[in-house]
């Protein structure tokens, strides 16, 4: 190869590399970026035995999806997430909060349990959980206790 020709094959991988650089950094980052998550609506009914269910909307005003992978406690060792098909509970491993969306964890449908409860807690008092999600950093809630009927829909 002579001189000539060595120069012009670095001058394109050079325009390449430099050209794709900005196409490969779209790829590898949601066009919206990060997810923007927030939590609203958290209650938890006052537990009746050493169970409880909590209820909470996470909204992600962000482009980009997330996923609740578990909650920890305090008050719980054994927190885990549940969803409600053709009315019977079972354990799931994430819920899919969407870009642009939001994640509902409500009374006869998805929630959050808490088996073996350390101490029952009373209405009035509130119930620390933190989120962990698959891309966002953890959220600590504040779930208050209510009522043990209390359904947000009905109030």
């Amino acid at each position: 190869m002579n001189r000539r020709t060595t120069l012009a094959r670095t001058t394109l991988v050079a325009f390449i590399a430099l050209s794709a650089g900005p196409a490969l950094a779209g790829c590898s980052s949601s066009a919206g970026g990060e997810p923007a998550l927030k939590v609203s609506g958290a209650f938890m009914p006052q537990p009746v035995d050493d169970m409880a269910a909590g209820f909470l909307r996470v909204e992600n005003s962000g482009g980009t999806a997330d996923r609740l992978t578990s909650v920890t406690s305090d008050i719980s060792d054994d927190v885990t997430i549940h969803e409600t098909k053709n009315q019977k509970m079972q354990r799931v491993k994430s819920f899919d909060v969407p870009a642009d969306g939001e994640l509902d964890l409500e009374r006869g449908g998805n929630h959050i349990m808490f088996m073996k409860l350390k101490q029952k807690p009373e209405q009035g008092q509130k119930v620390a959980v933190e989120l962990h999600f698959e891309k966002s950093d953890p959220i600590t809630v504040e779930l208050p206790v209510k009522e043990s009927t209390y359904n947000p829909k009905k109030h």
